[in-house]
């Protein structure tokens, strides 16, 4: 029998907000400004019945909250928040609805899509207007009580944060699922989860590669919209975020639990790799006011979301998903704060990459970097010692703020992409556009004491042609999203190479294969954070499809070779580019370079531009769209190293000499030629001075055979 719930409740704390489990009870806290009362609900084991509703009895600095003695980790449970159903105020409250708590640790359960789970009646006429009564339990997934005891490290060894520094850092952007799904060598009740990515197996070909770092598309509780359900299709990629503290349902075994993910971080720091989270704060899984209410929207709409100024009716929307978080209000940042220190602190991530990071330094249409979340993180002594990325644009206006973040981000450089892309494509891109991309692009982000890591480089990400399909399309092939191909990016700035897709022709194939080596090279011998899209190593295709975020299918899952596959070769030349790399610093230097003479010399800088005649570019040439280019790099006690850059046709390149001292070396190593994948060839010397064949498209490194 049980006990009376007056000696089972108590008052409990208004603090750490969400259900906290303390070794004997377990303490439940939410916030909501305007609600006039909230009951928690209790679910049995399998989540199919409320076995018991509890209004909890203490209301402090707006903060409902109680504590249960016999609550115990494992325990389902979800809210119903009373309030007023006044949408012309920016009130959506509706107690039939059960509510995800937005500190929930752990969900169980799938989001099944019916019309209880929106607040007003789906057919109405007057929608704002209406209020639905149904009760939404059955259909919306459940929050878990969790014990967060874990045991990072066994016999006195602790896990230990790889804490690569940026100079070192190389990030490969890859998805949970992705990337294990078709593993042949993991035990399929593994592929796809946690578990399955930090496998011995995936590890050792992620240290193959030479990445320090592995950027996860958002593994934050999401679940699959309705108007993809309705098609017959999944959000694959996740940026549709409803609980903030826990990991997606999806990529965790049955019955497994958040130790799954913590497991990950674990084995994959124990393999020296990093752990990125790609977050999405910027908006929620419950899209513009007529989207359900799931979570934030029924707890106290106008306390976390942006509303409209002129109609508290409508959501303000930078995001283009039809809500913005409101990170301006003090218990909405805290609550973004919370989980990115709970992510840092209990799970062990060594940073954050933040999804349209441009709305979060936003008021409403004002960019600040100096906004409250930009200077809250900068101050906080747990995240300063993150990893902080921004992808620094949105959709509102002035969206694009490449630069423009405070020190200590990173920043995805989409300039350098286009600018790579169109210099390899030989879109007649001057020589300025990609001599700013080789040397991290200061002229961006050499401002307030930032360093060059802070621009990282990609030519391919999750949002566009993989790079295999970059040179095989010309034009995008989205028909299988369901949206008549008008989803997706037109400006790809891609090539067919003659033919559009697959080809049997050798040319076309060989050129295609020069172009991915060329781009490559460019992209991870350019000064600043090189980043790696998951499967580029491969020839992964899509098909022609540059926005795969619903189609989780063999279209994006990762193919693993067979051993003897030539898909290898590739893979073993960005080994050898990632290898170099480590090998050299004056690849990868902290500060930006310039033309400044180096200590002790008066003819040789730290960087020397120069033409296919080996001669120093003129100033009145440097906007000519002769891509082809020259750039050296010079540093005390270090070998020179050259790179000679051709989009254009065959030709030859005139290796110049580093200074005009007949004492400094005359002869150059060939490390690498991407014109047949030449890596470190025997005897292949160049003197300075000399003439270099250079095939059409195609990169070559060199490096001078004594030091400065």
């Amino acid at each position: 029998m049980k006990r009376s719930i007056t000696k089972r409740l108590t008052q409990g704390l208004p603090h750490p907000l969400g259900a906290t489990w303390d070794g004997a009870g377990t303490n439940f806290a939410l916030f909501s400004a305007n609600a006039t009362k909230v009951e928690l609900c209790l679910f049995s084991e399998d989540g199919k019945r409320e076995i018991e509703r509890i209004e909890l009895p203490e209301y402090t600095h707006e903060v409902w909250h109680g504590r249960l003695a016999d609550v115990r980790p494992g325990q389902l449970y979800g809210y119903r928040v009373h309030g007023p159903y006044a949408p012309e105020g920016g009130h959506r409250f509706n107690a039939n609805k059960l509510l995800v708590d937005p500190y929930a640790k752990m969900l169980s359960g799938d989001l099944k899509w019916n019309d209880a789970v929106h607040g007003y009646e789906v057919g109405s006429k007057d929608k704002d207007l209406s209020f639905d009564t149904r009760d939404s339990a059955a259909y919306m997934p459940k929050c878990v009580v969790i014990d967060p005891a874990f045991t990072w490290g066994a016999g006195g060894a602790l896990d230990r944060r790889p804490q690569h520094r940026w100079s070192r850092t190389v990030l490969y952007e890859a998805h949970v699922k992705g990337l294990t799904q078709l593993n042949p060598d993991l035990p399929e009740t593994v592929r796809g989860t946690f578990e399955g990515l930090s496998d011995p197996r995936v590890i050792d070909h992620l240290l193959k590669l030479g990445v320090t770092a592995v950027e996860l598309m958002p593994v934050q509780a999401f679940y699959d919209d309705h108007f993809l359900v309705k098609q017959g299709l999944r959000n694959y990629w996740g940026y549709s975020t409803l609980g903030f503290h826990a990991p997606a349902p999806r990529y965790i075994s049955p019955g497994g639990s958040i130790h799954e993910f913590k497991s990950m971080v674990k084995r994959l720091h124990s393999a020296g790799l990093e752990v990125i989270l790609d977050v999405v704060y910027n908006h929620t899984a419950e899209g513009n006011q007529m989207g359900p209410t799931l979570s934030f929207r029924g707890i106290d709409n106008a306390s976390y979301y942006l509303l409209s100024p002129e109609d508290k009716r409508f959501c303000f929307d930078t995001t283009g998903t039809g809500n913005t978080v409101n990170i301006r209000h003090p218990r909405v940042l805290q609550m973004v704060m919370d989980s990115l220190r709970y992510w840092v602190e209990e799970c062990h991530v060594d940073g954050f990459r933040f999804d349209l990071a441009t709305t979060l330094g936003r008021d409403f249409d004002r960019f600040d970097p100096n906004a409250t979340f930009l200077d809250a993180v900068s101050q906080d002594p747990i995240l300063q010692t993150a990893k902080l990325i921004a992808e620094p644009w949105d959709v509102g206006v002035d969206g694009y703020q490449l630069g423009n973040f405070p020190p200590g981000w990173a920043e995805w450089n989409g300039r350098y992409r286009d600018d790579i892309r169109s210099f390899w494509k030989g879109d007649g891109l001057s020589q300025a556009g990609v001599a700013s991309g080789l040397l991290g692009s200061a002229d961006l982000f050499e401002k307030r004491g930032r360093k060059s890591w802070s621009s990282i480089n990609f030519v391919t990400a999750h949002d566009g042609f993989t790079l295999m399909d970059q040179w095989s399309y010309d034009d995008k092939h989205n028909h299988a999203n369901g949206e008549g191909n008008r989803d997706g990016h037109d400006d790809n700035r891609s090539w067919n190479c003659g033919i559009e897709g697959p080809t049997d022709d050798p040319e076309i194939n060989a050129l295609r294969d020069r172009l991915r080596r060329a781009t490559m090279a460019t992209l991870i011998f350019s000064q600043g954070t090189p980043m790696l899209l998951m499967g580029d190593e491969w020839a992964r295709t899509r098909s022609g499809n540059n926005n795969g975020y619903a189609q989780d299918n063999e279209l994006n899952w990762l193919k693993w070779p067979e051993a003897d596959d030539p898909k290898h070769d590739f893979s073993n030349f960005i080994s050898a580019l990632t290898r170099i790399r480590r090998e050299h610093p004056l690849l990868r230097r902290r500060a930006f370079l310039h033309s400044d003479m180096l200590e002790g010399y008066d003819d040789i800088a730290n960087v020397h531009w120069f033409g296919p005649d080996g001669k120093a570019i003129p100033a009145e040439k440097w906007h000519s769209e002769d891509g082809s280019v020259s750039l050296m790099l010079n540093g005390i006690g270090q070998r020179s190293l050259l790179m000679l850059l051709n989009p254009g046709e065959a030709a030859d390149f005139i290796v110049p000499p580093i200074g005009s001292s007949t004492e400094l070396p005359e002869q150059w190593r060939v490390l690498v030629d991407t014109a047949n994948g030449e890596i470190e060839p025997e005897s292949r010397f160049v003197k300075r001075a000399a003439p270099l064949p250079m095939m059409d498209r195609s990169f070559v490194l060199l490096e001078a055979t004594e030091a400065l």
